[in-house]
């Protein structure tokens, strides 16, 4: 089944010339029937005209004993002519004649000739045909003989009947034309025929310009279409062809239906943002509130217990203040690195050896849990800045033998991953809980008492930094997190 409209309209001009070709041969068919019948009715007449010259020399020589001076004689010859000229006078088209055997024509009248003058010789290019028609009545006794001659143009009859009287061995021969490349009958055939070349010739010319025209304007929507930015349509021009410009107009009328639906999303979308960094910054504030407060808190109550004792617990005192002071300062150190961005330094750098040095600093820690750890990694050499992707592994390495139970592996992982570096880092743990995982990079979202919540906020910031993301995939067989960054930064 053909699909397009170009398709479509091709079979639709080869069914109308098929249709054409079908009219016009049935035109000719016609015509050739018709000319057919022409050939009968004038083979008819030709017949009945014979019989015509036969009634009126038998009139002529009723009573006669024949000439005195034999077939030669020239007041016969007239006689002769007289009778034919009697008998073919009402007869359009007709001409004929007597003849005799020996002798040859006897006479011969063409009345009806519409020439400049009365046409009184038998036809010299028709006279072997006239000859062999007469021939052929005398052989048949008593009935008519039959000619038909097939030419280009016309069709020739004859016909000779036997004239039984004094004169022995005598015929009377009639002949008229059939033309059948002449006439009214074939100039409406060639005027049918013309008028069916030149409707079909229209037909195609309309159908192949229509075709031409839609298919370049197609083009051009679709030209327009692709080179645009699909997040908003451009506004097509009209082409001129009524029914392609109803759906120009509804491009035009979607696409301004789009940009103002795009409009109103990325007004939603700034008041959602808002509305999330609000609350992101309300849950920073509160982390950080809990985490100076309990320090504070500490170091209020050594403080107050210090003024009312002995100069020992003093000591003990600033010491416990000053432990407390360098937990703030790191808390704050971390604080900042998840908000400031340093700026990158990319380089190709391998990957088994950069995965197998960011294990080897945690190898006693993960030791003294019964914990494995393990790498792979591709050959290939992406570009990336190493020390801020080593800080993010080793926070993820630092969570996953946290999570992990014993007696397990780690498996830190890098692949090529079409345009992307993907680096994975898979423990057999369960994951973080269900209720932290949509807001599980964010500054101090954890699970963990003794946790800040801000190691996964410098993983997502690093993958940020390098144009990329941080996620989470739980399973059944444990957790993996994933750092996924360009290749290569083009």
């Amino acid at each position: 089944m053909v699909r397009s409209l170009r398709g479509r309209l091709i079979i639709l001009l080869f069914l109308l010339v098929a249709a054409a070709g079908a009219a016009g041969g049935l035109m000719v068919g016609l015509f050739r029937q018709s000319a057919t019948a022409q050939a009968g009715q004038a083979e008819a007449e030709i017949g009945r005209a014979c019989d015509a010259i036969g009634n009126a020399y038998r009139f002529y020589s009723s009573g006669w004993h024949g000439p005195p001076a034999g077939v030669n004689d020239d007041v016969l010859r007239q006689g002769l002519t007289t009778v034919v000229q009697t008998a073919l006078r009402d007869r359009p088209g007709i001409e004929g004649g007597i003849w005799q055997s020996d002798a040859g024509s006897l006479a011969y009248a063409f009345p009806t000739y519409q020439g400049s003058g009365p046409k009184t010789d038998v036809p010299q290019a028709e006279l072997p045909h006239i000859q062999a028609v007469n021939q052929a009545a005398l052989a048949a006794g008593d009935r008519q003989a039959v000619s038909r001659y097939d030419a280009s143009s016309q069709i020739l009859l004859l016909t000779a009947c036997p004239l039984p009287g004094p004169i022995p061995s005598l015929t009377a021969w009639t002949m008229t034309r059939v033309v059948t490349l002449a006439g009214s009958g074939y100039r409406l055939l060639m005027m049918g025929l013309s008028v069916l070349f030149a409707a079909v010739l229209a037909a195609a010319v309309l159908l192949t310009r229509l075709t031409m025209t839609w298919s370049r304007h197609v083009a051009r929507i679709e030209t327009a279409l692709q080179a645009h930015d699909i997040a908003e349509l451009p506004t097509l021009p009209p082409t001129g062809e009524r029914e392609l410009d109803r759906i120009v107009m509804a491009l035009n009328d979607a696409g301004q239906r789009l940009a103002e639906a795009r409009r109103r999303a990325d007004q939603l979308a700034r008041q959602v943002e808002t509305g999330e960094r609000l609350a992101a910054i309300g849950r920073v504030a509160a982390g950080v509130a809990h985490e100076i407060r309990n320090p504070i808190a500490a170091m209020r109550l050594k403080a107050e217990n210090a003024m009312a004792g002995d100069s020992e617990r003093k000591n003990l005192a600033l010491t416990m203040m000053l432990g407390q002071i360098e937990r703030l300062d790191a808390l704050v150190r971390r604080l900042l690195s998840v908000t400031e961005r340093e700026t990158l330094n990319r380089a190709p750098v391998a990957l088994k050896p950069f995965l197998e040095s960011c294990l080897s600093t945690h190898l006693e820690l993960a030791r003294s849990k019964a914990i494995a750890l393990d790498c792979a990694a591709d050959s290939e050499e992406p570009s990336f800045d190493s020390d801020q992707m080593r800080r993010a592994l080793d926070n993820l390495v630092l969570n996953a033998i946290e999570a992990a139970p014993a007696e397990t592996a780690i498996v830190i992982a890098a692949r090529h991953d079409h345009e992307n570096l993907v680096v994975s880092v898979c423990d057999g743990g369960s994951g973080p809980p269900a209720e932290i995982r949509d807001h599980l990079f964010e500054p101090f979202v954890t699970s963990r008492a003794d946790g800040t919540g801000l190691g996964l906020s410098i993983v997502r910031e690093v993958a940020a930094a390098h144009g990329g993301i941080a996620r989470l995939s739980c399973s059944r067989t444990g957790t993996v997190f994933e750092i996924v960054v360009p290749w290569r930064l083009s």
